[in-house]
């Protein structure tokens, strides 16, 4: 219902400005719909990680004592999750659009190639930020109030809302830069054949490295913590 509604949205808003932001209407209610597909893959609300939970449980020490690396443990099942919930919930919204209004669908195989590359990052890229947010727990104890940011930041500056070309002079180029733009906007780009592939996936890739170089310095300060805390 969101999407259909976001789809009028837009659909009225390029009616209105043709050409805006080098979008027709058919890329528009294409992109609407491929941002909905994304909502639960990217968990682009937040969550999707048990960190928190353990954390405050203290089961955390035993996830710490294991021979294999938490964060890398962690993205594993995170790909997991992701995949599967792309398949029973990122699919059927781009049906429903393509039943509905008509999308967009690339046609060589190449685009596609680039476009699942693309969708692999951004999944990971959102992994490496929650993974961070999922940490601060060791020190808040609650994670809900930067739950709360991290869904504002993350709705706002991926593109989920309207694409970041939307936004006016500073905020856009601001915008764009961010780390969130990884995972929305770009992959949904790369599906429009909107960017540079070669560019759109360096920038993901940059950001997806320093996320989870942050996560994995994140990692050793909490096995600190825990010790520190007798855990």
């Amino acid at each position: 219902m969101f999407g259909v509604l976001r789809a009028y949205i837009l659909i009225a808003l390029w009616q209105a400005r043709p050409g805006l932001a080098g979008y027709d209407v058919a890329d528009a209610v294409t992109y609407c719909f491929l941002t909905q597909a994304f909502i639960a893959p990217m968990q682009l609300f937040g969550g999707g990680l048990a960190i928190p939970e353990r954390i405050r449980s203290g089961d955390i020490a035993l996830d710490l004592v294991r021979p294999a690396s938490l964060q890398l443990w962690s993205l594993a099942e995170d790909l997991g999750r992701a995949s599967y919930l792309f398949l029973v919930r990122g699919i059927p919204p781009m049906l429903l659009g393509a039943a509905l209004f008509g999308i967009k669908v690339p046609t060589d195989a190449g685009r596609w190639a680039v476009v699942l590359a693309g969708l692999s990052i951004a999944v990971v890229a959102s992994f490496a930020w929650r993974y961070l947010l999922a940490l601060s727990v060791c020190w808040l104890l609650d994670d809900r109030g930067v739950a709360v940011l991290s869904m504002v930041l993350m709705t706002f500056f991926s593109g989920m809302m309207v694409p970041l070309p939307l936004f006016p002079g500073l905020l856009g180029d601001i915008a764009a830069a961010l780390p969130w733009a990884a995972m929305v906007q770009v992959p949904a780009d790369l599906y429009l054949g909107k960017t540079d592939p070669a560019q759109a996936l360096a920038f993901q890739a940059f950001w997806a490295a320093v996320l989870l170089g942050l996560g994995a310095l994140g990692t050793r300060a909490i096995r600190h913590k825990v010790v520190i805390q007798g855990g």
